[in-house]
């Protein structure tokens, strides 16, 4: 499910009608501000947050620089999506880490929350960033809990300190002096939770923080749990002063209230965002991109990143040359496949582009369609691989049994490989590219980019192709 799905698409539907307007009046801004409060309540913010957000919204939208102004529509949209971002917090909070090795990072939450999963994710990312982290095991209370960390340590290659016999004030004050003593840079404590705040639970968190001081103490809350989120957060930092939220589930049906209240409750910025079971399913969480994500405006630098980071250049480098020169193997084909697997879902890349997101929402996407292709190409031989001309019925039968498919399957798997191979060609010559636009219809063009973008490299835009034509039809006289 798209993040914030439901609270996105009451929002972008109210902002198609105030756009689809020439003026606005103050009625109009009334109106589109009530459905604005009804469908941040309806996703769970908290009351006071909404009342105080639409009052700020609505003295910004009936001011005269609006009203009077020649997309009046946009304006609003802007300032909706500026006051958003404030609710959020106007840039990405990062970690704070201590002058001195090692950094102390302390999760805390309630049972269920997902504190230990996050305490591995996190591990991961300091790994990734050239750290030392160690894990630390102080929930002794829930069955198999420092059992789950010390596989998930395993998984990700980042050492456990656990010690399960031991008071968990204990276990962090060896931890501590463990990770000096063993060069880890970052210590990451995954404590114990409840079902609910009490007393004891305190205490105990309180003794952990006066061992072994944290310069991070993070609240792991279960986005699903949206206004009962917000609630936690306020009794954890008002017992232990948080310094920062990690927001577990976001990816889930959750309707995203929680998101949009716990800084303004708390005054504690979110930090990162779980947005998955995978070990690298973790993002820091930047307000910016998250309100274009909810207000169907996509996320592209987002999408870059992830990109960056699942593609190797070189490989990049060496693909667009086979391109260039149409020697396009079913090799490159799978290996690029698994890179982009490597960015997570599709259905979530999708959301990330400005306008797509909105357009697929009702397009179930089949994961297992793209295992399939892996399979099947993975069931090839190097020979076949490389030449796929010479696989005939025979070769396909033993394809299909190979990957659990059809042989129908394996036809139309080489069809569209050849498909692809032929565009290719096309796009390479500058003839063929030429037919291409040329025998595009002018709407069809001006679909594709009425304001920019895709025309420019063809030295003009879609507005002015007519002027072009004219201007070599001088020439010609």
């Amino acid at each position: 499910m798209a993040l914030f799905e439901g609270l996105g698409e009451k929002l972008q539907a109210t902002f198609k009608r105030l756009r689809s307007k020439g003026r606005l009046t103050e009625a109009d801004v009334s109106e589109a501000m009530r459905e604005v409060r009804v469908a941040l309540l309806d996703a769970d913010v908290s009351f006071q947050v909404v009342k105080n957000l639409i009052a700020t919204m609505k003295e910004r939208a009936v001011g005269a620089e609006v009203l009077e102004s020649l997309t009046p529509g946009q304006h609003v949209v802007k300032i909706v999506q500026d006051e958003l971002v404030n609710l959020l917090g106007q840039t990405e909070s990062k970690l704070i880490f201590a002058s001195r090795p090692p950094t102390v990072f302390m999760l805390v939450g309630l049972q269920g929350a997902g504190k230990t999963t996050h305490a591995a994710k996190l591990a991961l990312m300091m790994k990734k960033q050239g750290k030392r982290p160690i894990l630390v095991a102080c929930d002794v209370y829930r069955p198999a809990a420092v059992r789950q960390l010390e596989v998930l340590g395993e998984q990700i290659g980042v050492p456990v300190f656990s010690q399960e016999q031991s008071d968990p004030v204990d276990i962090a004050r060896a931890a501590a002096l463990h990770s000096r003593q063993h060069g880890n840079d970052v210590v990451i404590i995954d404590t114990a939770g409840r079902l609910h705040i009490n007393e004891e639970l305190m205490a105990e968190l309180a003794a952990i923080k006066e061992c072994a001081p944290p310069q991070e103490i993070l609240l792991v809350a279960d986005a699903m749990t949206g206004q009962d989120a917000v609630n936690v957060a306020e009794s954890f930092h008002a017992q232990l002063e948080l310094t920062g939220v990690i927001l577990s589930k976001l990816d889930s049906d959750t309707r995203g209230g929680a998101a949009l209240s716990i800084k303004a409750v708390t005054g504690c910025p979110i930090k990162f965002a779980g947005i998955g079971e995978k070990m690298d399913a973790i993002e820091v969480f930047y307000p910016q991109r998250m309100v274009s994500r909810i207000l169907g405006m996509g996320d592209v630098t987002t999408l870059i990143e992830k990109a960056q980071e699942a593609f190797d250049e070189k490989q990049l480098q060496d693909m667009e040359e086979k391109i260039l020169r149409s020697e396009l193997t079913l090799d490159d084909f799978v290996a690029q496949v698994r890179q982009l697997r490597k960015m997570g879902p599709l259905s979530s890349l999708l959301e990330m582009i400005p306008g797509l997101g909105r357009q697929m929402k009702d397009v179930q996407i089949d994961e297992s369609q793209i295992t399939k292709v892996e399979a099947m190409i993975s069931s090839m031989t190097a020979e076949e691989r490389r030449k796929p001309s010479i696989i005939k019925d025979s070769r396909k039968k033993r394809i299909a049994r190979g990957s659990g498919s059809s042989v129908q399957d394996v036809g139309r798997l080489l069809k569209q490989y050849e498909e692809t191979k032929k565009m290719m060609k096309q796009f390479n010559s500058a003839q063929g590219t030429g037919k291409i636009v040329k025998n595009m219809p002018r709407q069809q063009l001006e679909e594709l980019a009425p304001e920019s973008g895709y025309m420019r490299p063809l030295g003009m835009n879609a507005g002015k192709a007519s002027e072009h034509k004219k201007r070599k039809k001088k020439k010609k006289r």
